[in-house]
């Protein structure tokens, strides 16, 4: 139920793998890439993984939510390389007998995601292009991919 992709992601089939006849609550967000950033005109997204540790944190986020809300099913795929405006880049799915606990880690599954997985997003504009959000992590592009911050 982790997917690091550079493929399109399809909500539907990851919603589908948390469904239950036992869950009363499904809820599933997607990451989008809008056209704008402060201001500036976003033309593309790339986003770079460390693969191997970017699965095995998305695991763990996954495994948190579910011990910490109760839950059985919770369905994350995560996008890297370039993802045009209006893709989507993130489907996170979870499936609960009781909706507030399918909200409830949702939401929190998306703040943990961006705080521990070593995924890094860049945007690129008319005019240039910057590393978005990297210094959030405990690893950074400059790291591991010679990127500066």
């Amino acid at each position: 139920m982790i997917e690091l992709t550079e493929k399109p992601l399809d909500p539907e089939k990851i919603t589908g793998q948390v469904r239950r006849d036992s869950n009363g609550a499904v809820v599933t967000f997607l990451g989008t890439t809008r056209d704008n950033f402060e201001g500036k005109q976003v033309v593309t997204l790339e986003y770079e993984a460390f693969d191997e540790m970017a699965v095995k944190k998305l695991e763990e986020v996954r495994q948190e939510m579910m011990a910490e809300f109760g839950l059985e099913q919770v369905a994350i795929s995560h996008r890297v390389g370039t993802v045009g405006i209006g893709e989507i880049s993130l489907v996170i799915a979870v499936g609960s007998p009781h909706r507030k606990e399918a909200f409830y880690a949702c939401h929190k599954a998306v703040d943990r995601i961006k705080e521990v997985v070593p995924i890094w997003k860049k945007e690129v504009y008319q005019d240039g292009s910057r590393w978005v959000a990297c210094e959030d992590h405990e690893f950074s592009p400059a790291e591991s991919h010679g990127h500066p911050h």
